[in-house]
């Protein structure tokens, strides 16, 4: 049976235990690499049929760590050369950003050990995966579903405002559409995702009200703007 793919929540662990435990790299018996094993056991990623009885053992863990190798400038061999393009692209994400790293790692840690993740709804595909990967994305995504929060959001924005208009491009369905648009709009949870916390109580202020776009925009590509950074990115593009 052929080994799954290694996914971006994977190797967002093993770069973290890269660079936290040095002499890791090319082991199968160090003990984090032992435990990175178990973790990566857990998680609830790849269907039960993928997994075979060698899926992420230590062998193969302290291998992958060897893969990052060759993108490290301070590493003065040649490292293994064949790898991932995904290896690559989360090393360019996060080694010239290790707390951002070690902040993600922790994220999916905690949302795993918690159990929010396997009962957080389905994943819904790479186009939409933020770089952190899919665990801490279906917490997102399943966190935006929450349909009694958008309710209250929008009647709170409503009273207040007397409209939902999108604060990033001030797209009002109402206004366009009449009131067949009335109180239509989305709800994009703005806090980052590596700071998510397993059991967290969504807040009314975590959500903003944006148009159907403009959350396609918000969740395309790799690296997840921010509501203000879209919107700017807006300006400069009218």
């Amino acid at each position: 049976m052929s080994k799954p793919d290694w996914t971006r929540d994977e190797l967002v662990l093993a770069l973290d235990l890269y660079f936290r435990e040095p002499s890791a790299r090319g082991s199968k018996t160090h003990p984090g690499v032992l435990e990175l094993s178990n973790v990566l056991n857990s998680l609830p990623i790849h269907e039960v049929g993928e997994l075979g009885e060698d899926f992420r053992n230590p062998n193969g863990v302290g291998m992958k760590l060897s893969n990052f190798l060759r993108f490290d400038p301070s590493y003065k061999g040649a490292g293994l050369k064949r790898g991932s393009h995904l290896e690559e692209e989360v090393w360019s994400t996060f080694s010239a950003d290790l707390k951002r790293l070690q902040a993600t790692a922790n994220a999916i840690r905690r949302t795993v050990e918690s159990g929010e993740a396997a009962n957080s709804g389905p994943y819904y595909g790479e186009e939409t995966e933020a770089p952190e990967g899919r665990v801490l994305t279906r917490i997102h995504q399943a966190r935006e579903r929450n349909a009694a929060l958008i309710k209250k959001k929008k009647t709170d924005v409503l009273s207040k405002t007397g409209r939902l208009a999108c604060e990033v491009c001030s797209f009002d369905f109402q206004q366009m559409y009449g009131e067949h648009g009335h109180g239509f709009a989305e709800c994009h949870h703005t806090k980052p995702i590596s700071k998510l916390m397993p059991g967290e109580k969504t807040r009314m202020s975590d959500l903003a009200i944006v148009c159907a776009n403009c959350h396609r925009m918000l969740h395309r590509g790799r690296d997840w703007p921010s509501v203000s950074e879209l919107k700017s990115l807006l300006k400069k593009t009218f």
